[in-house]
């Protein structure tokens, strides 16, 4: 029997990269999607959805879960109208308006539960630091220190393994490895305002397309604008 992994999958080009590794490493997959009042969690529950009938995960491998504290706490510019998303720059030192105060952790958590119920050995989340919006929960440190937090209050047996295989690359590189897996990138959403088209404004929209075009495709999912420079060559 193939051994069992939780994948947190957000329904980003990451996220979706990450299951396709997952299951290219012989891993039965187990997807959990988080809402948290995000101003895209409609498009983004739908990517989760569209990704799991990709890899034919049963409905009870697959979990959605609501953080209602994240919206009611607020403090970032994807849970909170008031605060308005800038005009993406990938480039921009400190972190960025977008940042929800230490989501990863409470995403992190869930996964755990969950694994433990199920059994799972595995926990894969799409975290990536060197060509990221410099969230701070998406460091390598962090996610070593939560295995160690997580094995120390867990079962004896539990001992769960964390994999974030995508933390060093860069998006051009997450690309290509979507592409030699098969992995199915048309139905992974990234952007953080548009959800019938994305709006090539955010930051997430500016990273995606410059990682598509350095790779040398065009990115197949549906922009409502397109920046100078990072249109498809």
């Amino acid at each position: 029997m193939p051994e069992l992994a939780v994948v947190s999958l957000s329904g980003g080009m990451d996220s979706c990269v990450t299951a396709a590794i997952a299951k290219d490493q012989g891993y039965e997959l187990a997807l959990l999607h988080a809402d948290y009042g995000q101003r895209t969690q409609e498009r983004e529950k739908q990517a989760f959805r569209d990704i799991a009938d990709f890899y034919g995960v049963p409905d009870h491998r697959r979990l959605v879960i609501g953080f209602d504290t994240l919206k009611a706490i607020g403090g970032s510019a994807l849970t909170d109208d008031r605060i308005a998303l800038p005009e993406g720059d990938p480039e921009r030192a400190g972190v960025p308006v977008s940042y929800v105060p230490f989501r990863n952790a409470h995403l992190l958590a869930t996964c755990v539960s969950w694994a433990e119920v199920l059994g799972a050995r595995a926990i894969f989340v799409g975290f990536v630091e060197e060509d990221s919006s410099g969230y701070p929960d998406c460091r390598e440190a962090f996610l070593k220190s939560f295995e160690q937090t997580a094995n120390l209050g867990t079962r004896p047996e539990t001992q769960l393994a964390f994999h974030a295989p995508l933390i060093h690359f860069r998006k051009a590189e997450i690309v290509l490895k979507g592409r030699e897996l098969g992995a199915p990138l048309h139905l992974s959403w990234s952007c953080y305002q548009g959800e019938l088209e994305a709006c090539g404004h955010c930051d997430s929209c500016h990273l995606r397309l410059r990682g598509f075009r350095e790779a040398g495709f065009a990115d197949p999912i549906p922009y409502a604008y397109l920046p100078p420079g990072l249109a498809p060559r």
